[in-house]
Order: structure tokens, then C-alpha cells, then sequence
């Protein structure tokens, strides 16, 4: 008969994720370098957005304690790492293209100042349409949440997404759209992500 070993217990993340992966937003400065969610300097090719919103939990209230970060590609469609192989498409030196970012403690507000990428080639050759990659944690998810957003003014972009086309009911797609928004000479990308309940976020299993 086969022995099994026992499963290791799990734990939600607690206050330590802030101490440890963004001191700053839990009032240290123990780092030089602290990661943040501006992911853009004076030099930096594209056109220049705020993504903002909220982690809204089942009961539909604001959780003001979590960690994102973002990772996407630059504004012809490249990423910044040795696995994308698009060499026809120039690197920018001046956009990483991650970022992290925490909710506002009282308002539940998290946002990352980026520009808006390109379309990317897939792995399979299929083009994808312009989308940031967002992962989430915090005090009661077990591991992390995978999850991407859109752009609504891509429309005829996102209905060729090969991603998009996987998500089987076309109104759950719509949980990944961002909403462009005009404020003043701002322009701003409003995307809430909903744990669970009702229009719950799609999130990927990576």
C-alpha cells in the first residue's frame, strides 16, 4: 500500500505581504528601491493612462487591503523579457512594463500610471488585443488571483482576442473590460474586480 505524505496546511496572506513586498504603503522605508505603481518615467513611449478601481469582495464592500501587481507590454507590443521573441518589435528602455500597487487603506482605491500597450503576438501566433495582466492578494485568498484587463475602446480588437473567445458566456467577458474615462488631462481606465457575487471577476487558472 502507498504512503501519503499529508498535505501542508494553508494560510491566507496577512499584514505581512504589505511589510514585505510594499513597506512603504505599511509606513517603512527599509528599501532603496521601492517597487511602484508608476510605471513610466519622462522618456517612456505611448500614449499615458491611470488604471484605477477597487477589489470588491461577495458582500460587495471595498477590501482595503490588497496587493496588485501589473505586468503587460509596451506600446508596440513587446514585453520587457527573454521569452517574448517578437524581435521585429523595438524594446523600449525606458518601460519595464510591471508595477505594484496597494489599495488605499480608507477608500479601497488602487491605480497604476502606465501607458497603454500594444497588441501582442501569441505563442501560437494569434494576436492578442491590448491587455495588462493583474495578480491579487490579500488577508483571505489562499493564492493568488490571475486576471487580465481590456480596453473597451478596442472593441473590434477584443472580438478576435483568442483569450476573450475561450470565456464561454460572452456577458462573463465583459468583467474584463476597462471603462475609458476623460478627467480633465487625465485619461483614465476604470476596472473593478469582483471576487465573488454577482458579475464576479473572470480569473485564469495559471
Amino acid at each position: 500500500m502507498r504512503d501519503y505524505l499529508p498535505e501542508t496546511a494553508s494560510q491566507t496572506a496577512g499584514p505581512y505581504v504589505h511589510i514585505g513586498l510594499a513597506p512603504q504603503a505599511a509606513g517603512f522605508d527599509i528599501f532603496e528601491n521601492n517597487f511602484s505603481h508608476i510605471l513610466t518615467n519622462s522618456h517612456t513611449k505611448g500614449e499615458r493612462v491611470t488604471i484605477e478601481g477597487r477589489v470588491i469582495d461577495g458582500s460587495g464592500t471595498p477590501v482595503r487591503d490588497v496587493l496588485l501587481e501589473i505586468w503587460q507590454a509596451n506600446a508596440v507590443g513587446r514585453y520587457s523579457h527573454p521569452a517574448d521573441q517578437q524581435q521585429e518589435k523595438a524594446l523600449d528602455p525606458d518601460f519595464r512594463g510591471w508595477g505594484r500597487s496597494c489599495s488605499d487603506f480608507d477608500s479601497g482605491v488602487w491605480r497604476f500610471e502606465t501607458i497603454k500597450p500594444g497588441p501582442v503576438v501569441g505563442r501560437d501566433g494569434r494576436i492578442m488585443a491590448p491587455h495588462v495582466n493583474l495578480w491579487i492578494v490579500a488577508r483571505g485568498i489562499n493564492i493568488g488571483l490571475n486576471t487580465r484587463m481590456y480596453f473597451d475602446d478596442e472593441a473590434d480588437a477584443n472580438s478576435r482576442d483568442p483569450v476573450l473567445n475561450l470565456i464561454e458566456w460572452e456577458v462573463r467577458r465583459a468583467t474584463l473590460i476597462g471603462k475609458r474615462q476623460q478627467r480633465g488631462d487625465k485619461v483614465v481606465y476604470q476596472f473593478d474586480i469582483r471576487l465573488q457575487g454577482e458579475n464576479e471577476t473572470v480569473f485564469f487558472d495559471l
